[in-house]
């Protein structure tokens, strides 16, 4: 048996402004853009790996969720609390200072890690933290 991954979920607050920081400045493309039974998800994904789909959708996207934990939900995303994705790049210092220039929350400068990589880290919109990871 061979498992690949198709897709992943990000909780958003706001689609468009989620758009505006991954289809705008990490340049990731728009593949659906749904709207049904009063939810909005877009998947993106990026160019070089058509079989990989991100999800932004709201952060209690099923309908059978309870108000209590659609609640819940809601302050966790605000809260900076959910997790969200790490970016493999070739150049970290440039991914840096490109995403820098869009004027984004910072979570940590570039730097090397004792586990064999550089990385750095943002908050996307929606207060995700979203890192780039370059293998040394």
């Amino acid at each position: 048996m061979e498992l690949t991954v198709s897709h992943c979920f990000i909780a958003v607050h706001d689609h468009d402004e989620a758009l505006a920081f991954y289809r705008d400045v990490l340049g990731l493309e728009v593949r659906n853009d749904v709207k049904y039974e009063g939810i909005r998800w877009v998947m993106v994904g990026p160019k070089a790996q058509p079989d990989v789909n991100i999800v932004l959708e709201p952060p209690a996207a099923n309908p059978d969720v309870s108000p209590l934990d659609k609640k819940v939900m809601s302050q966790l995303l605000a809260n900076g609390m959910l997790r969200a994705v790490i970016f493999a790049t070739d150049d970290c210092d440039a991914t840096f200072e490109h995403v820098c220039r869009a004027g984004v929350e910072v979570l940590q400068e570039p730097m090397d890690q004792g586990y064999g990589v550089r990385d750095s880290a943002f908050r996307d919109p929606s207060g995700n933290m979203v890192r780039f990871s370059q293998k040394r």
